[in-house]
């Protein structure tokens, strides 16, 4: 069959610094789960345009919430020619009797059983409404991406781990992939990391800190590749591990991204983030800096907790805490999340518009603050920490400095600046 598989995007705003963004990795995995008899293309619209006037046998949407209303309307013209549609992803994950409504098929959760089975079942004739797995996959069932095609950017990413025990109230994440931990056979990960031809390489893990044992057993494994790493990390490692962090710079890791999500420990206890104490952000921070590697911090506004003066308390930490770069959304009710349900309950769901809900606009009532002020201080503060002159500021400060880091360093917070000023704070 010809399998068209497509990542939808509302309005995509293509620049030069696009190539500077992190690759979504769902599309190449799911065609690396499909069969190599068929023929399969991939478009992520944020970078290319769908071809309705192409024949496809088969088409796979996934979503996530903000892209699902776009990914409706491929659905719909798709569909209008008679051509079958299957969604998967986060949304018809989280909210299936909706997405079924606009597909042929849906799947839901991990794919690595079950999209299978449904191009079995569709040559058949006998594709079903719902596919789900009634187990969690297991890591060594887990085949690499195909890093061969749907290559946008100048990075690739690879997935080694899947599930998330931490279970954090505005996180989808262990909803659909599990809290239970599974990391990929390592020999199994490396020959993927073989076959990518880009030098750098995004970990699309929920952190590389969840087994410590695993990953530095990965890490040795990854040194004589002579690729550099981005990757996710939680606080209680890296303030305490500092052969961890060692290990992980041996191995090309370049920079960590750590979910700090709020300088306000009552509102990381509200969240159930039990991997964050306020008090080891700093030592974290500088753990990883002492090994000259780079941080970058994700913050999230709008918790129950914050009241408008945590806009310039976080972005003086920010500077005192020398982070590279930084990470700013809005706390986001994602249905089917913790957080929604309980947002729900209280009455303080805004709207039902999935269009909205990419953590750059407001959909529900803050608890401490107006909307406007929400919006307001998250954009202030973004613009300022992304100003051009702090950009060129941050990339020449870098040490032991290198012109071409330091390049790199300054497109890539341009690129982000970009993002913000465009498109996530556009209201």
């Amino acid at each position: 069959m010809k399998i068209l598989l497509v990542m939808p995007h509302p309005n995509p705003k293509r620049s030069f610094f696009s190539k500077f963004q992190y690759p979504s990795l769902t599309l190449q995995q799911i065609a690396g789960i499909t069969p190599r008899e068929h023929t399969v293309k991939l478009v992520d619209e944020r970078y290319e345009d769908v071809d309705f006037d192409k024949h496809y046998d088969l088409i796979g949407i996934s979503c996530l919430t903000y892209n699902s209303l776009r990914g409706y309307e491929i659905s719909e013209q798709f569909r209008k020619k008679g051509v079958p549609v299957v969604f998967g992803g986060y949304h018809a994950s989280l909210i299936p009797e909706e997405a079924k409504q606009h597909a042929d098929s849906i799947v839901i959760g991990e794919a690595e059983l079950t999209w299978p089975q449904l191009l079995k079942d569709y040559q058949n004739g006998n594709m079903k409404k719902i596919y789900k797995n009634d187990r969690v996959i297991k890591a060594e069932e887990i085949p690499p991406a195909r890093h061969d095609i749907g290559s946008y950017t100048f990075w690739e990413s690879i997935q080694v781990s899947r599930g998330c025990p931490t279970g954090c109230e505005f996180c989808a994440m262990n909803v659909v992939e599990g809290k239970v931990f599974r990391g990929r056979p390592i020999e199994d990960v490396i020959d993927e990391m073989k076959k990518i031809h880009a030098k750098r390489i995004f970990f699309a893990d929920a952190s590389l800190t969840i087994n410590p044992k695993y990953a530095k057993k990965l890490f040795k494994a990854m040194a004589p590749l002579n690729k550099k790493f981005h990757c996710f990390g939680n606080i209680n490692v890296l303030a305490r591990d500092k052969e961890f962090i060692r290990l992980s710079q041996e191995a090309g890791v370049e920079k960590w991204y750590l979910g700090i999500e709020s300088i306000s420990q009552k509102n990381i206890d509200q969240a159930g983030k039990g991997t964050n104490k306020v008090e080891n952000y700093h030592k974290a921070i500088q753990n990883i800096k002492d090994y000259g590697m780079m941080v970058t911090g994700f913050f999230v506004f709008g918790l129950d907790f914050d009241t408008p003066d945590i806009f310039d308390a976080t972005l003086d930490a920010i500077y005192r805490w020398g982070l590279d770069e930084a990470s700013f959304s809005i706390l986001t009710p994602y249905p089917g999340t913790p957080l929604f349900k309980r947002f729900n309950k209280e009455g303080r769901i805004a709207n039902n518009n999935w269009s909205l809900y990419e953590e750059g606009k407001v959909n529900f009532i803050p608890r401490n603050m107006t909307e406007e002020e929400l919006l307001e201080g998250i954009q202030r503060i973004a613009m300022e920490f992304y100003s051009v002159k702090n950009n060129i500021k941050r990339a020449f400060k870098l040490r032991p400095f290198n012109p071409v880091k330091s390049l790199s360093a300054f497109l890539t917070n341009m690129s982000i600046r970009s993002f913000y000023k465009r498109e996530k704070f556009n209201y």
